[in-house]
């Protein structure tokens, strides 16, 4: 198969996704969002990118939101949000983290392909959203792609969805959130 098949094979996986996603459990996170003090993003690997994204699209929404592990990061504390994308819901590191954050009193939202995870039984929010295992032996979501590239595709364009709605709500333009992003370039 050609390159663009390829491409056109990931696309259509990408088109079944929105159906998939519950608009429920996306409007508790959203107002989770606009409640809390600061939000915190984490996750690992593919999905650690993925979710820094949020991170500066709420930033310039004029959110405090900050990536876990970063040296300019503040504490998190009560009345803060985490939010952890991690499709297994079983990496130590964001065990660790969400732990924490609920000892600290912090609300926890898990971004994930397994609800019944470690973390997800510590979430106080889940967005289930599809994708493979990166274990083959796994057959809960088929896809043409490697280990766990469907389930970061869609953390990417789910984060940004979130965004669009949270702008329709804070009735925000492009143009109005400008004036957030980096000009020192």
């Amino acid at each position: 198969m050609e390159t663009s098949q390829y491409l056109s094979e990931v696309l259509k996986e990408l088109q079944l996704v929105p159906q998939l996603i519950s608009d429920t459990e996306s409007e508790q996170l959203i107002h989770s969002i606009a409640a809390a003090n600061k939000v915190f993003v984490a996750g690992a690997g593919r999905s650690g990118f993925m979710i820094r994204s949020l991170a500066m699209r709420l930033m310039h929404m004029g959110i405090q939101a900050y990536v876990v592990g970063e040296t300019v990061t503040p504490g998190l504390g009560e009345g803060d949000l985490l939010i952890i994308g991690s499709g297994s819901g079983e990496t130590k590191s964001l065990t660790s983290m969400a732990e924490k954050a609920k000892k600290l009193g912090a609300s926890l939202a898990l971004l994930t392909t397994s609800p019944g995870s470690t973390i997800g039984k510590l979430a106080d929010i889940i967005v289930k959203l599809p994708g493979a295992a990166k274990d083959p032996s796994n057959k809960d979501y088929q896809t043409i792609q490697p280990m766990g590239s469907l389930f970061e595709q869609t953390l990417l364009l789910y984060g940004d969805a979130l965004v669009l709605r949270t702008m329709e709500l804070r009735k925000l333009t492009s143009k109005s959130m400008f004036g957030q992003h980096a000009n020192l370039e």
